[in-house]
């Protein structure tokens, strides 16, 4: 915008004089809005991340299951290209993987481009259970978004995949 970042907004004033309003405002009350519904989503995530991660193990954290899905998706990988997926340290991760590994649900082999190094990957006990919980994930999706018309929820994947991006810039690799 110009030095004049003043927009004409029309509204039914006493006088009917156009009303200015800068236009900082209004993009200033959509990002509050934004936040708001984010903030909200995130809770709700965060629950149903919760429960989903119970679902492969009772004493799963939901940082745990995060992994694993990033390990169903990546395939084997580095503890440390782990880490960075997510943007955490790597004792986080380690401990995590080390939980994992103690109920079955992951095993670590020596890389085959590194022999010093080790690649983590999804035991078949492990994959069966993303396979599941995944599956119930997306009834869930089915469940809330089932009756929106098919253009929304692409439109809806669309806007969530330019946010993703915008706040994964910095973060590591997608």
């Amino acid at each position: 915008m110009g030095a004049d970042s003043r927009m004409v907004v029309m509204s039914n004033t006493p006088d009917d004089a156009p009303e200015m309003v800068e236009a900082g405002d209004n993009v200033d009350a959509a990002l509050r809005q934004v936040e708001h519904q984010l903030s909200m989503f995130w809770r709700r995530a965060r629950s149903l991340s919760h429960q989903l991660s119970r679902q492969v193990h009772p004493d799963m954290e939901p940082a745990a299951y995060g992994l694993m899905s990033i390990i169903r998706t990546e395939g084997p990988i580095r503890l440390t290209e782990l880490a960075s997926c997510i943007g955490v340290g790597k004792p986080s991760v380690s401990r995590q993987i080390a939980f994992l590994e103690s109920i079955g649900m992951v095993y670590k082999e020596a890389d085959p481009q590194d022999g010093r190094a080790q690649s983590i990957r999804l035991t078949p006990k492990g994959e069966e259970k993303m396979h599941q919980v995944q599956d119930a994930r997306r009834q869930v999706f089915r469940e809330r978004l089932g009756e929106w018309p098919l253009e929304e929820i692409q439109t809806l994947a669309e806007y969530i995949e330019r946010l993703n991006v915008a706040y994964g810039e910095g973060i590591g690799k997608d």
